[in-house]
C-alpha cells in the first residue's frame, strides 16, 4: 500500500476520475465475473439468458481521500439478504441505459440524489454465478449529502476509504464447498462489515483495472 503524502493524491476523487475515463465500457479484453477464480465455472456463468443489472460505484470526493459508499442489504430480502453490496439492481425496460438504472437504484435504495452524482466511466460487465450480467458504473459524489435509507431494501449505508479497497493486502482469497466442489471468492473484511462475493469480485476487478 502506498503511504505518506502520495496516498491522498493517488486515492483522490480527481485521480479516480482520470483513471475511470480510460475504462472501455461494457466490453473488455477478457470476460469478467465469478469465474475469474473458478475457470471451470465459465461455461455455466457465461451462458445465454443472463439478466441485465447495474450497480453504482459511488466515490465520495473528500478532501483527505476519497471513499466508496456501500450498503448492507436488508435482512428480510429473499436474495443475498444481509450482504454488503453496491447500490443497484435490475435494469428495467424504462431505463435509458445502465447508467440511468444505476442512478435510479441508488436514489431508490439510499436516497442518493442524481443531481450530486457525476458518472465518470463504466467498467466491463461482470457476470455472476447467480445469473446476472452486471454493469459497474463509476461515479463521483459531491460530499455534504444526507442519505435516506429505504428499509425495504437496505439496512444501512456506510463509506469505506478507497485506499483500503484498492490495497491488495486487504483482498483475501477464501473458499467453500459448493455442489461438492471447492469454490473460490474474495473477501475484504472492514471493521464489523464483511465484504465478499460479487461485491468483492467487482472491487478486485476495479483494483486490477485502475490501480494494479
Amino acid at each position: 500500500m502506498i503511504v505518506g503524502t502520495a496516498a491522498p493524491k493517488l486515492f483522490s476523487a480527481e485521480e479516480f476520475r482520470r483513471r475511470a475515463a480510460r475504462q472501455s465500457g461494457p466490453h473488455g479484453p477478457e470476460d469478467y465475473g465469478d469465474h475469474g477464480l473458478n475457470p471451470d465455472m465459465k461455461s455455466l456463468i457465461m451462458r445465454p439468458g443472463l439478466r441485465d443489472a447495474a450497480v453504482l460505484i459511488p466515490v465520495v470526493d473528500h478532501a483527505d481521500g476519497a471513499s466508496v459508499i456501500l450498503t448492507q442489504r436488508a435482512a428480510a430480502l429473499r436474495n443475498h439478504s444481509g450482504q454488503v453490496a453496491f447500490p443497484g439492481g435490475r435494469i428495467d425496460p424504462e431505463d435509458a441505459s445502465p447508467e440511468a438504472a444505476a442512478l435510479r437504484e441508488a436514489d431508490e435504495e439510499i436516497g442518493l440524489a442524481p443531481g450530486i452524482v457525476d458518472v465518470v466511466g463504466r467498467m466491463p460487465d461482470y457476470s455472476t454465478g447467480s445469473g446476472y450480467r452486471i454493469a459497474p458504473v463509476l461515479a463521483i459524489v459531491r460530499p455534504g449529502f444526507a442519505l435516506t435509507i429505504n428499509p425495504d431494501e437496505v439496512d444501512a449505508a456506510f463509506e469505506v476509504p478507497l485506499s483500503f479497497l484498492m490495497d491488495p493486502a486487504n483482498h483475501r482469497r477464501e473458499s467453500r464447498i459448493w455442489n461438492d466442489r471447492e469454490r473460490y471468492y474474495y473477501t475484504m473484511p472492514f471493521g464489523d462489515r464483511f465484504i465478499w462475493g460479487v461485491t468483492a469480485g467487482i472491487i478486485r476487478t476495479l483494483y486490477e483495472r485502475l490501480y494494479a
